[in-house]
């Protein structure tokens, strides 16, 4: 894109700009580009698991294989990490996992919106796992829910100190929870953009950011795939500090 002085003119934020479907102002019952990418993702995701499980055959199809080996592999983390009582709420953390999987994967269709480049978007689920966490922390094991912030191995005079930062570190996972995943995410989507914009400029060098381009949408590919699995059991990990708060 060509500047005002004529000189390259790169916008790459432009990209996670919020724009209302049908025109006009942003306000707060506005469909949005973010409102669209959103239901798509939730008809992606449902589309696959239903889709994919209404065979249910011996010899399963490539939908069905994905959907189950989907279904196996979160059913697995939840009980590996969390604990075997905390299968019950498998369908919540199962849910995460699709939404923010699938927000990711359509976010690099060219000219989509990535959803989950938004802290907006990522702070709401966050702090979703972290109040349900708390609240269910505190409905099952009343006040010995607060012995998480206790380390009742290490000696007595460490322990204020060392409950002190147990409970900082707690409240900062909602923080950590939502930034690394927007940050992820809008960070490969920026310095793609960047590199795309190389292209049109270097004449017959546009090949070397063209394939800077495609090693980096591979490994975009490659980060969103591990940014759902992360959210996913960081999230397995506060539900077992939840069920089994102690040091």
């Amino acid at each position: 894109m060509a500047g005002e002085n004529g000189g390259l003119e790169i916008r790459p934020m432009d990209q996670f700009e919020v724009k209302a479907l049908f025109g006009g102002d942003v306000s707060w019952y506005t469909p949005t580009n973010v409102t669209l990418w959103m239901a798509l993702t939730v008809v992606a995701a449902s589309a696959l698991m239903i889709y994919g499980a209404r065979g249910r055959a011996l010899v399963p199809s490539r939908a069905q294989s994905a959907a189950e080996m989907t279904y196996g592999f979160i059913y697995n983390m939840v009980k590996d990490v969390a604990g075997h009582d905390a299968v019950r709420f498998f369908p919540h953390v199962f849910t995460l996992f699709m939404f923010v999987l699938f927000a990711n994967l359509l976010g690099l269709i060219p000219f989509a919106f990535t959803t989950t480049s938004h802290i907006a978007v990522t702070a709401v689920l966050a702090f979703t796992v972290f109040l349900s966490v708390t609240a269910l922390g505190f409905i099952l094991n009343g006040t010995k829910f607060l012995g998480l912030f206790w380390v009742s191995s290490a000696p007595l005079a460490l322990r204020p100190v060392l409950a002190l930062i147990e409970l900082i570190s707690y409240f900062a996972r909602p923080i950590s929870h939502s930034i690394r995943l927007a940050g992820a995410m809008m960070a490969g989507h920026a310095v793609a953009k960047v590199f795309a914009g190389f292209a049109g400029a270097l004449g017959a060098a546009f090949f070397v950011p063209v394939l800077a381009v495609t090693a980096l949408y591979a490994l975009e590919l490659l980060v969103a795939v591990i940014q759902a699995y992360v959210f996913t059991i960081l999230t397995c990990v506060y539900l077992k500090d939840a069920l089994h708060p102690s040091h």
